[in-house]
């Protein structure tokens, strides 16, 4: 392939050759350098790392729904129930943005603890949403899927990414994160407390991480874990991997303690 003065294009300029199979490994390891060089841009060394639904709307958006619902016919029970489910995207948000006051007041030459989230809507808009209220930098790793919007407008600006790949997006969750809440979710948010519960189970995850599921009557109706312990599939103490809440004052507490306690050496382990 040639450019437009008839020579030979430089591979790295090459788009056919970059998007193709043999050029795998190249984007891969885009992934992987594009966000440590900005991340050691803002002098990050840590996260605090929120998942969650996409689909969970604020409290503001799920009344105007309901609103419109009633005045117009529409589906009353369905937006009722988000109404019920907006208070996770509020408590999230109140979450976020405690944790985010809470390390700007650290005295550290590096921003440790900072929020990141997947960088859509939902929770993960929350999360953005309450560090920046709280005029904290926060991160967003967004997936390009084609039904989902990446990139919420309270992001840092230099911090938003979108990843092509899960597996780069996941590295980053969980290379640099120090602490992890899962919020009500589906698919996805079950997809990423479980991998992070198997590295914690496993030993692969040498660091401490406190790991928060939050929303006990959420959980308690997706997943009956002790189940898992009845049935011998896992053992008792692995559900004292994780610390259930349905409270932002303990799930502040609890983080704040577990960090506290000894503060952790900034930077990833994998």
């Amino acid at each position: 392939m040639t450019g437009s003065q008839g020579r030979p294009d430089k591979a790295y300029r090459n788009d056919a050759f970059l998007n193709s199979r043999s050029a795998r490994p190249l984007r891969i390891l885009a992934e992987y350098l594009h966000p440590d060089q900005r991340f050691e841009a803002f002098r990050i060394s840590d996260t605090i790392v929120f998942f969650g639904s996409s689909r969970i709307l604020s409290r503001e958006a799920a009344e105007s729904a309901l609103q419109q619902a009633e005045a117009e016919g529409g589906d009353v029970t369905a937006t009722r129930q988000a109404l019920a489910m907006s208070r996770y995207y509020e408590e999230c948000r109140e979450l976020a943005r405690r944790l985010t006051e809470w390390s700007k007041g650290l005295e550290e030459k590096r921003r440790r603890f900072v929020v990141c989230s997947g960088g859509g809507p939902g929770i993960m808009e929350a999360a953005n949403r309450g560090a920046s209220e709280a005029r904290g930098i926060n991160v967003g790793l967004g997936i390009s899927i084609p039904f989902e919007e990446t990139g919420n407008s309270f992001i840092t600006r230099h911090l938003t990414f979108e990843f092509h790949y899960f597996f780069m997006r996941k590295f980053w969750f969980v290379y640099l994160a120090k602490a992890l809440i899962a919020f009500p979710g589906g698919f996805g948010t079950l997809d990423e407390f479980f991998e992070v519960m198997t590295l914690v189970q496993t030993g692969k995850l040498k660091k401490k991480l406190p790991i928060v599921l939050y929303g006990t009557e959420f959980w308690d109706q997706v997943l009956n874990l002790d189940a898992l312990v009845r049935l011998g599939t896992v053992s008792p103490g692995d559900l004292s991997l994780f610390h259930r809440t349905d409270s932002v004052d303990d799930a502040f507490a609890y983080i704040t303690r577990e960090l506290t306690q000894a503060i952790p050496e900034p930077g990833g382990t994998l």
